[in-house]
Protein backbone atom coordinates (compact mmCIF):
# COMPACT_ATOMS: atom_id res chain seq x y z
CA UNK A 1 0.00 0.00 0.00
CA UNK A 2 2.97 2.28 0.30
CA UNK A 3 3.33 4.75 3.11
CA UNK A 4 -0.34 5.35 3.92
CA UNK A 5 -2.27 4.86 7.15
CA UNK A 6 -6.01 5.00 6.77
CA UNK A 7 -5.58 7.03 3.63
CA UNK A 8 -3.13 9.54 5.21
CA UNK A 9 0.44 10.19 4.16
CA UNK A 10 3.31 9.09 6.41
CA UNK A 11 4.20 12.70 7.25
CA UNK A 12 0.90 14.45 7.80
CA UNK A 13 0.76 18.06 8.88
CA UNK A 14 1.30 18.23 12.67
CA UNK A 15 -1.74 18.53 14.88
CA UNK A 16 -2.20 21.91 16.56
CA UNK A 17 -0.13 22.09 19.71
CA UNK A 18 -2.37 24.55 21.55
CA UNK A 19 -6.11 25.13 21.86
CA UNK A 20 -6.76 28.73 22.83
CA UNK A 21 -9.84 30.71 23.78
CA UNK A 22 -8.42 33.82 22.09
CA UNK A 23 -5.56 34.49 19.72
CA UNK A 24 -4.19 37.99 19.14
CA UNK A 25 -2.38 37.96 15.82
CA UNK A 26 -0.13 40.31 13.89
CA UNK A 27 0.55 42.86 16.63
CA UNK A 28 3.83 44.18 17.92
CA UNK A 29 4.10 42.57 21.38
CA UNK A 30 6.06 44.42 24.06
CA UNK A 31 6.30 41.89 26.89
CA UNK A 32 8.07 43.87 29.65
CA UNK A 33 9.49 40.55 30.83
CA UNK A 34 12.99 40.51 32.41
CA UNK A 35 14.62 39.71 29.04
CA UNK A 36 12.76 42.62 27.36
CA UNK A 37 11.41 40.23 24.72
CA UNK A 38 9.71 41.90 21.76
CA UNK A 39 7.84 40.18 18.93
CA UNK A 40 7.03 42.08 15.73
CA UNK A 41 4.80 40.74 14.36
CA UNK A 42 3.78 38.42 17.13
CA UNK A 43 0.99 36.16 18.32
CA UNK A 44 -0.35 35.78 21.85
CA UNK A 45 -2.67 32.98 22.94
CA UNK A 46 -5.03 33.07 25.93
CA UNK A 47 -6.61 30.06 27.61
CA UNK A 48 -8.69 30.02 30.82
CA UNK A 49 -7.68 33.58 31.65
CA UNK A 50 -3.93 32.97 31.39
CA UNK A 51 -1.29 33.46 28.71
CA UNK A 52 -0.91 30.10 26.99
CA UNK A 53 1.82 31.01 24.50
CA UNK A 54 3.36 33.99 22.78
CA UNK A 55 6.11 34.57 20.28
CA UNK A 56 6.91 35.46 16.67
CA UNK A 57 3.90 35.05 14.41
CA UNK A 58 5.77 32.80 12.00
CA UNK A 59 6.91 30.46 14.77
CA UNK A 60 3.40 29.94 16.11
CA UNK A 61 1.67 29.66 12.73
CA UNK A 62 -0.12 26.32 12.40
CA UNK A 63 0.60 25.44 16.02
CA UNK A 64 -2.77 26.35 17.50
CA UNK A 65 -6.49 26.57 17.07
CA UNK A 66 -8.49 29.36 18.70
CA UNK A 67 -12.15 29.90 19.46
CA UNK A 68 -11.69 33.54 18.50
CA UNK A 69 -8.98 35.51 16.71
CA UNK A 70 -8.26 39.22 16.97
CA UNK A 71 -6.36 40.65 14.01
CA UNK A 72 -4.08 43.32 15.42
CA UNK A 73 -1.80 44.46 12.62
CA UNK A 74 -0.63 48.02 13.16
CA UNK A 75 -1.28 47.76 16.90
CA UNK A 76 0.82 47.33 20.01
CA UNK A 77 0.12 44.75 22.71
CA UNK A 78 1.62 45.45 26.11
CA UNK A 79 0.79 44.65 29.73
CA UNK A 80 -2.10 46.46 31.33
CA UNK A 81 -1.01 49.45 33.37
CA UNK A 82 -1.08 49.23 37.17
CA UNK A 83 -2.29 52.21 39.18
CA UNK A 84 -0.52 51.72 42.50
CA UNK A 85 -2.30 54.47 44.47
CA UNK A 86 -5.73 55.98 44.01
CA UNK A 87 -8.97 56.87 45.71
CA UNK A 88 -11.30 55.81 42.91
CA UNK A 89 -14.64 57.16 44.13
CA UNK A 90 -13.12 60.62 44.60
CA UNK A 91 -13.84 61.20 40.92
CA UNK A 92 -17.09 62.56 42.37
CA UNK A 93 -15.10 65.55 43.65
CA UNK A 94 -13.14 66.18 40.47
CA UNK A 95 -12.76 69.96 40.18
CA UNK A 96 -14.62 70.65 43.43
CA UNK A 97 -11.72 72.42 45.16
CA UNK A 98 -8.63 73.19 43.13
CA UNK A 99 -5.51 75.32 43.60
CA UNK A 100 -5.25 74.76 47.36
CA UNK A 101 -2.59 73.42 49.74
CA UNK A 102 -3.10 69.80 50.79
CA UNK A 103 -4.12 70.45 54.40
CA UNK A 104 -6.58 73.23 53.44
CA UNK A 105 -7.92 71.09 50.62
CA UNK A 106 -8.52 68.16 52.99
CA UNK A 107 -9.78 69.97 56.08
CA UNK A 108 -12.03 72.60 54.53
CA UNK A 109 -13.35 70.87 51.41
CA UNK A 110 -12.72 67.15 50.95
CA UNK A 111 -13.35 65.82 54.45
CA UNK A 112 -16.56 67.90 54.85
CA UNK A 113 -17.75 66.78 51.40
CA UNK A 114 -17.06 63.16 52.27
CA UNK A 115 -18.90 63.45 55.58
CA UNK A 116 -21.95 64.82 53.76
CA UNK A 117 -22.06 62.82 50.54
CA UNK A 118 -20.05 59.61 50.76
CA UNK A 119 -22.16 56.52 51.36
CA UNK A 120 -22.38 53.06 49.83
CA UNK A 121 -24.29 54.30 46.77
CA UNK A 122 -21.97 57.19 45.98
CA UNK A 123 -18.89 54.99 46.42
CA UNK A 124 -20.30 52.38 44.06
CA UNK A 125 -21.21 54.89 41.36
CA UNK A 126 -18.00 56.86 41.79
CA UNK A 127 -15.93 53.69 41.52
CA UNK A 128 -17.78 52.68 38.36
CA UNK A 129 -16.98 56.05 36.79
CA UNK A 130 -13.34 55.73 37.83
CA UNK A 131 -13.10 52.23 36.36
CA UNK A 132 -14.59 53.38 33.07
CA UNK A 133 -11.89 56.05 32.87
CA UNK A 134 -9.12 53.66 33.91
CA UNK A 135 -10.11 50.87 31.53
CA UNK A 136 -10.29 53.36 28.66
CA UNK A 137 -6.71 54.28 29.54
CA UNK A 138 -5.39 50.72 29.62
CA UNK A 139 -5.30 50.35 33.41
CA UNK A 140 -6.10 46.79 34.43
CA UNK A 141 -5.23 46.89 38.17
CA UNK A 142 -5.77 49.65 40.72
CA UNK A 143 -4.70 49.96 44.36
CA UNK A 144 -7.49 51.80 46.15
CA UNK A 145 -7.85 53.27 49.63
CA UNK A 146 -11.20 54.78 50.53
CA UNK A 147 -14.43 53.98 52.38
CA UNK A 148 -17.20 51.40 51.89
CA UNK A 149 -14.63 49.17 50.21
CA UNK A 150 -17.09 46.28 50.06
CA UNK A 151 -18.87 48.33 47.39
CA UNK A 152 -15.57 48.87 45.55
CA UNK A 153 -14.89 45.13 45.58
CA UNK A 154 -18.34 44.29 44.22
CA UNK A 155 -18.10 46.96 41.54
CA UNK A 156 -14.63 45.81 40.47
CA UNK A 157 -15.67 42.17 40.21
CA UNK A 158 -18.74 43.10 38.17
CA UNK A 159 -16.59 45.14 35.80
CA UNK A 160 -13.97 42.40 35.63
CA UNK A 161 -11.23 44.68 36.96
CA UNK A 162 -8.35 43.66 39.20
CA UNK A 163 -8.15 45.67 42.44
CA UNK A 164 -6.26 45.90 45.71
CA UNK A 165 -8.62 47.47 48.24
CA UNK A 166 -8.03 49.02 51.66
CA UNK A 167 -10.64 50.50 53.98
CA UNK A 168 -9.28 53.89 55.05
CA UNK A 169 -8.47 53.89 58.78
CA UNK A 170 -8.31 57.23 60.66
CA UNK A 171 -8.58 58.34 64.27
CA UNK A 172 -11.73 60.38 63.68
CA UNK A 173 -15.14 59.37 62.28
CA UNK A 174 -15.19 58.70 58.53
CA UNK A 175 -17.96 57.52 56.19
CA UNK A 176 -19.05 54.03 57.18
CA UNK A 177 -16.85 53.90 60.29
CA UNK A 178 -17.72 56.18 63.23
CA UNK A 179 -14.54 55.06 65.02
CA UNK A 180 -11.30 53.22 64.19
CA UNK A 181 -12.57 49.96 65.70
CA UNK A 182 -15.39 49.92 63.14
CA UNK A 183 -12.87 50.50 60.36
CA UNK A 184 -10.73 47.62 61.57
CA UNK A 185 -13.81 45.40 61.78
CA UNK A 186 -14.77 46.28 58.20
CA UNK A 187 -11.21 45.41 57.14
CA UNK A 188 -11.40 42.03 58.88
CA UNK A 189 -14.66 41.22 57.09
CA UNK A 190 -13.06 42.09 53.76
CA UNK A 191 -10.03 39.91 54.51
CA UNK A 192 -12.31 37.00 55.40
CA UNK A 193 -14.64 37.50 52.45
CA UNK A 194 -12.07 37.79 49.68
CA UNK A 195 -9.53 35.13 50.54
CA UNK A 196 -7.99 33.73 47.34
CA UNK A 197 -10.28 35.81 45.14
CA UNK A 198 -9.03 35.85 41.53
CA UNK A 199 -9.47 39.62 41.15
CA UNK A 200 -9.64 41.20 44.61
CA UNK A 201 -6.73 41.53 47.05
CA UNK A 202 -7.50 43.08 50.43
CA UNK A 203 -4.94 45.39 52.03
CA UNK A 204 -4.94 47.18 55.38
CA UNK A 205 -5.10 50.97 55.01
CA UNK A 206 -4.04 53.25 57.87
CA UNK A 207 -4.40 56.63 56.21
CA UNK A 208 -1.17 58.36 57.27
CA UNK A 209 1.19 58.81 60.24
CA UNK A 210 -0.41 62.18 61.03
CA UNK A 211 -4.04 60.96 60.94
CA UNK A 212 -3.60 57.71 62.90
CA UNK A 213 -2.49 57.30 66.51
CA UNK A 214 0.44 55.02 67.23
CA UNK A 215 -2.02 52.52 68.66
CA UNK A 216 -4.12 52.45 65.50
CA UNK A 217 -1.00 52.14 63.34
CA UNK A 218 0.15 49.13 65.36
CA UNK A 219 -3.28 47.53 65.28
CA UNK A 220 -3.36 47.93 61.50
CA UNK A 221 0.11 46.45 61.18
CA UNK A 222 -0.81 43.50 63.39
CA UNK A 223 -3.86 42.79 61.24
CA UNK A 224 -1.84 43.01 58.02
CA UNK A 225 0.82 40.66 59.39
CA UNK A 226 -1.76 38.15 60.61
CA UNK A 227 -3.29 37.95 57.13
CA UNK A 228 -0.02 38.50 55.21
CA UNK A 229 -1.80 41.41 53.55
CA UNK A 230 -0.32 44.56 52.01
CA UNK A 231 -0.25 47.65 54.22
CA UNK A 232 -1.12 50.80 52.24
CA UNK A 233 -0.28 54.19 53.84
CA UNK A 234 0.40 57.78 52.79
CA UNK A 235 4.03 58.53 53.62
CA UNK A 236 6.16 61.68 53.59
CA UNK A 237 3.83 63.47 51.21
CA UNK A 238 4.38 67.06 52.38
CA UNK A 239 6.87 69.18 54.29
CA UNK A 240 4.09 69.84 56.83
CA UNK A 241 3.88 66.11 57.54
CA UNK A 242 7.57 66.06 58.43
CA UNK A 243 7.07 68.78 61.03
CA UNK A 244 3.88 67.21 62.38
CA UNK A 245 5.69 63.92 63.03
CA UNK A 246 9.05 65.32 64.14
CA UNK A 247 7.53 67.62 66.79
CA UNK A 248 5.94 64.98 69.06
CA UNK A 249 8.28 62.09 68.25
CA UNK A 250 11.73 63.39 69.04
CA UNK A 251 12.64 64.62 65.59
CA UNK A 252 11.88 61.34 63.80
CA UNK A 253 11.00 61.43 60.12
CA UNK A 254 7.76 59.69 59.07
CA UNK A 255 9.62 56.55 57.84
CA UNK A 256 11.73 56.42 61.01
CA UNK A 257 8.62 56.87 63.15
CA UNK A 258 6.79 54.05 61.36
CA UNK A 259 9.88 51.88 61.66
CA UNK A 260 9.96 52.49 65.42
CA UNK A 261 6.44 51.03 65.52
CA UNK A 262 7.40 48.05 63.35
CA UNK A 263 5.32 49.07 60.31
CA UNK A 264 8.00 48.99 57.62
CA UNK A 265 8.41 45.75 55.71
CA UNK A 266 8.19 44.06 52.29
CA UNK A 267 4.39 44.36 52.18
CA UNK A 268 4.34 48.08 53.05
CA UNK A 269 3.22 50.38 50.22
CA UNK A 270 4.10 54.01 50.88
CA UNK A 271 2.14 56.47 48.78
CA UNK A 272 4.03 59.56 47.56
CA UNK A 273 7.41 59.47 49.35
CA UNK A 274 8.17 63.07 48.42
CA UNK A 275 10.08 64.33 51.48
CA UNK A 276 12.64 61.60 52.03
CA UNK A 277 16.18 62.13 53.31
CA UNK A 278 19.08 59.90 52.24
CA UNK A 279 18.72 58.11 55.58
CA UNK A 280 15.00 57.58 54.91
CA UNK A 281 15.75 56.12 51.49
CA UNK A 282 18.35 53.78 52.95
CA UNK A 283 15.84 52.66 55.58
CA UNK A 284 13.10 52.03 53.01
CA UNK A 285 15.49 49.97 50.90
CA UNK A 286 16.67 47.95 53.89
CA UNK A 287 13.08 47.19 54.91
CA UNK A 288 12.07 46.42 51.29
CA UNK A 289 9.28 49.01 51.39
CA UNK A 290 7.73 50.07 48.09
CA UNK A 291 6.88 53.62 47.04
CA UNK A 292 4.01 54.65 44.76
CA UNK A 293 5.06 57.79 42.88
CA UNK A 294 2.21 60.22 42.10
CA UNK A 295 3.87 63.11 40.26
CA UNK A 296 0.85 64.99 38.93
CA UNK A 297 -0.98 65.09 42.25
CA UNK A 298 2.24 66.15 43.98
CA UNK A 299 2.70 68.92 41.42
CA UNK A 300 -0.90 70.14 41.60
CA UNK A 301 -0.87 70.33 45.40
CA UNK A 302 2.69 71.77 45.35
CA UNK A 303 3.76 68.97 47.66
CA UNK A 304 7.20 68.71 46.07
CA UNK A 305 9.19 66.40 43.80
CA UNK A 306 9.91 62.87 44.96
CA UNK A 307 13.57 61.73 44.86
CA UNK A 308 12.76 59.10 42.27
CA UNK A 309 16.28 58.65 40.91
CA UNK A 310 17.76 58.20 44.40
CA UNK A 311 15.01 55.72 45.31
CA UNK A 312 15.69 53.71 42.17
CA UNK A 313 19.44 53.72 42.75
CA UNK A 314 18.86 52.43 46.27
CA UNK A 315 16.78 49.53 44.93
CA UNK A 316 13.46 50.64 46.41
CA UNK A 317 10.46 49.05 44.71
CA UNK A 318 8.67 51.70 42.62
CA UNK A 319 5.26 52.02 41.02
CA UNK A 320 3.20 54.82 39.50
CA UNK A 321 -0.11 56.13 40.77
CA UNK A 322 -2.64 58.81 39.90
CA UNK A 323 -3.87 59.55 43.43
CA UNK A 324 -7.55 60.59 43.45
CA UNK A 325 -9.08 62.54 40.60
CA UNK A 326 -9.92 65.32 43.07
CA UNK A 327 -6.23 66.20 43.21
CA UNK A 328 -4.99 65.31 39.73
CA UNK A 329 -7.68 65.68 38.07
CA UNK A 330 -7.71 62.50 35.99
CA UNK A 331 -6.84 58.81 36.25
CA UNK A 332 -4.54 58.72 33.22
CA UNK A 333 -1.37 56.67 33.74
CA UNK A 334 -0.13 57.44 30.22
CA UNK A 335 0.00 61.10 31.14
CA UNK A 336 1.50 60.15 34.51
CA UNK A 337 4.34 58.27 32.79
CA UNK A 338 5.12 61.23 30.56
CA UNK A 339 5.09 63.63 33.50
CA UNK A 340 7.15 61.37 35.78
CA UNK A 341 9.97 61.16 33.25
CA UNK A 342 10.07 64.84 32.37
CA UNK A 343 9.69 66.08 35.94
CA UNK A 344 12.82 64.25 37.06
CA UNK A 345 14.80 65.57 34.12
CA UNK A 346 13.97 69.22 34.74
CA UNK A 347 14.20 68.91 38.52
CA UNK A 348 17.67 67.34 38.38
CA UNK A 349 18.73 69.24 35.25
CA UNK A 350 19.67 65.88 33.79
CA UNK A 351 18.06 64.77 30.48
CA UNK A 352 19.15 61.19 31.12
CA UNK A 353 17.29 60.92 34.45
CA UNK A 354 14.63 58.18 34.47
CA UNK A 355 14.79 56.84 30.93
CA UNK A 356 11.61 55.71 29.21
CA UNK A 357 12.09 52.00 29.90
CA UNK A 358 12.41 52.62 33.65
CA UNK A 359 9.19 54.64 33.67
CA UNK A 360 7.22 52.01 31.74
CA UNK A 361 8.60 49.37 34.08
CA UNK A 362 7.16 51.29 37.04
CA UNK A 363 3.74 51.34 35.36
CA UNK A 364 3.77 47.59 34.65
CA UNK A 365 6.01 44.92 36.20
CA UNK A 366 7.37 47.27 38.87
CA UNK A 367 3.87 48.21 39.96
CA UNK A 368 2.91 44.54 40.14
CA UNK A 369 5.94 43.84 42.33
CA UNK A 370 5.01 46.75 44.59
CA UNK A 371 1.55 45.24 45.11
CA UNK A 372 2.82 41.68 45.54
CA UNK A 373 1.18 40.61 42.27
CA UNK A 374 4.26 40.15 40.08
CA UNK A 375 3.79 36.37 39.88
CA UNK A 376 0.38 36.99 38.31
CA UNK A 377 0.55 40.17 36.23
CA UNK A 378 2.77 43.06 35.14
CA UNK A 379 4.43 41.40 32.15
CA UNK A 380 3.37 39.19 29.27
CA UNK A 381 4.76 35.76 30.09
CA UNK A 382 3.45 32.22 29.72
CA UNK A 383 1.44 31.23 32.78
CA UNK A 384 0.69 34.77 33.96
CA UNK A 385 -2.85 36.09 33.93
CA UNK A 386 -3.85 37.71 30.67
CA UNK A 387 -4.05 41.38 31.69
CA UNK A 388 -3.16 43.43 28.62
CA UNK A 389 -4.05 46.31 26.36
CA UNK A 390 -4.02 46.69 22.60
CA UNK A 391 -2.95 50.15 21.49
CA UNK A 392 -3.50 51.79 18.10
CA UNK A 393 -0.29 52.80 16.32
CA UNK A 394 -2.01 54.45 13.36
CA UNK A 395 -2.21 58.04 14.63
CA UNK A 396 0.16 60.67 13.24
CA UNK A 397 1.81 61.06 16.66
CA UNK A 398 2.72 57.35 16.54
CA UNK A 399 4.92 57.70 13.44
CA UNK A 400 7.76 57.03 12.93
CA UNK A 401 8.88 54.51 15.56
CA UNK A 402 12.55 54.08 16.46
CA UNK A 403 12.29 53.08 20.12
CA UNK A 404 9.06 51.56 21.41
CA UNK A 405 9.70 52.41 25.05
CA UNK A 406 10.18 56.07 24.15
CA UNK A 407 7.13 55.99 21.91
CA UNK A 408 4.96 54.68 24.74
CA UNK A 409 6.17 57.15 27.36
CA UNK A 410 6.62 60.31 25.30
CA UNK A 411 4.23 60.05 22.34
CA UNK A 412 1.31 57.68 22.84
CA UNK A 413 -1.82 58.60 24.78
CA UNK A 414 -4.59 56.99 26.77
CA UNK A 415 -6.92 57.65 23.85
CA UNK A 416 -4.85 55.31 21.70
CA UNK A 417 -5.97 52.29 23.74
CA UNK A 418 -8.44 50.26 21.66
CA UNK A 419 -8.95 46.99 23.49
CA UNK A 420 -8.41 45.86 27.09
CA UNK A 421 -8.35 42.31 28.44
CA UNK A 422 -8.31 41.49 32.17
CA UNK A 423 -7.89 37.93 33.43
CA UNK A 424 -8.52 36.78 29.88
CA UNK A 425 -11.85 38.63 29.62
CA UNK A 426 -12.51 41.36 27.10
CA UNK A 427 -13.65 44.40 29.08
CA UNK A 428 -13.24 46.88 26.21
CA UNK A 429 -13.12 46.09 22.50
CA UNK A 430 -12.56 48.68 19.78
CA UNK A 431 -13.09 51.40 22.40
CA UNK A 432 -16.49 50.02 23.45
CA UNK A 433 -16.78 49.21 27.15
CA UNK A 434 -18.31 45.77 27.60
CA UNK A 435 -18.77 45.54 31.38
CA UNK A 436 -19.83 49.06 32.35
CA UNK A 437 -22.86 51.10 31.26
CA UNK A 438 -21.37 54.57 30.82
CA UNK A 439 -24.69 56.29 30.04
CA UNK A 440 -26.23 55.05 33.27
CA UNK A 441 -23.10 55.91 35.26
CA UNK A 442 -23.02 59.45 33.86
CA UNK A 443 -26.67 60.02 34.78
CA UNK A 444 -26.13 58.91 38.36
CA UNK A 445 -22.90 60.87 38.76
CA UNK A 446 -24.43 64.05 37.34
CA UNK A 447 -27.35 63.72 39.73
CA UNK A 448 -24.99 63.36 42.71
CA UNK A 449 -22.90 66.28 41.46
CA UNK A 450 -26.03 68.45 41.39
CA UNK A 451 -26.62 67.80 45.09
CA UNK A 452 -22.96 68.46 45.92
CA UNK A 453 -22.98 71.68 43.94
CA UNK A 454 -26.17 72.90 45.61
CA UNK A 455 -24.92 72.11 49.11
CA UNK A 456 -21.26 73.15 48.93
CA UNK A 457 -20.93 75.65 46.09
CA UNK A 458 -24.15 77.64 46.24
CA UNK A 459 -23.55 81.36 46.88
Amino acid sequence: MGCLVWGAACNPAPSPHWTADLAIEGATILTMDPSRALYAPGTLLIKDGAILALGPQDSLAGQYVATRRLQAEGQLVLPGLINTHCHAAMVLFRGLADDLALQDWLQFYIWPAEAEFIDSLSVRVGTQLAMAEMIRGGITTFNDMYFYMDEVARAAKAAGMRAVIAEGLLDFPVPGSPNPEQGLARTRRLLEGYQNDPLITVAVGPHAPYSCSSGLLQQADSLARRWEAPLHIHLSETRTELADIARPYGGLSPPAYLDSLGLLGPRTIGAHGVWLSPADIELLAARQVGISHNPESNMKLASGVAPLVALRQAGVKLGLGTDGAASNNNLDLWQEMNTAAKLQKVHLEDPAAMEAYAILLMATRGGAQLLGLDQQVGSLEVGKRADLQIVDLQGPHAHPIYNLYSQVVYALRAGDVRTVIIDGRLVMEDRQLLTLDEASIFRQVDSLAGHIREKLLAP
